[in-house]
């Protein structure tokens, strides 16, 4: 996993500059954002990047979810979860959460708006992601041991809550 964290950081980093100067208010990341800094410093400075560095759409708001599922596809590729005696590799969960998000919104269960690009960009950077980590045949057991990389696809998941519109 050591080699994936330079690619890891950086996708991350990417979707956390797009949220905080491309996004909603109403994220956590935001919310987070603005209770440091002030509102009024966080507008001008979330005014002067937009008025700079226009994005396309699709970036705003496709890229960031393809690149998480890219992220949690690469921590989660070295682990499964045992159920009934049978290993089920965590590498599907990304793809699978990220379609039932959508599917979620599609059906007004959840805040968003459904969007077959999101799509399309979830299933592109999951298949890269299996595509760089199909050699990773030493899978562990998720729950049977706590160490960095246990702690990091934890993580992984984790981070993608702070992207929720409140």
């Amino acid at each position: 996993m050591k080699k994936y964290i330079p690619l890891i950081a950086a996708s991350l980093l990417l979707c956390l500059f797009i949220y905080v100067f491309y996004r909603t208010e109403k994220t956590l990341v935001n919310q987070f954002v603005i209770t440091l800094f002030s509102h009024e410093n966080y507008a001008a400075v979330k005014a002067s990047i937009t008025t700079m560095l226009p994005l396309n759409e699709y970036l705003i708001y496709s890229l960031p979810e393809g690149l998480w599922v890219f992220c949690i596809t690469l921590t989660s590729s070295f682990f499964y979860l045992k159920v009934q005696n049978r290993k089920w590799s965590l590498a599907f969960v990304p793809i699978v959460v990220a379609l039932i998000m959508e599917m979620l919104q599609l059906f007004r269960v959840t805040k968003g708006r459904f969007d077959l690009m999101d799509i399309t960009f979830a299933t592109g950077f999951w298949l890269l992601a299996l595509f760089w980590t199909r050699t990773n045949r030493g899978k562990e057991s998720f729950f049977e041991s706590l160490n960095a990389r246990t702690i990091c696809c934890a993580m992984s998941y984790c981070i993608v809550y702070l992207a929720h519109v409140t």
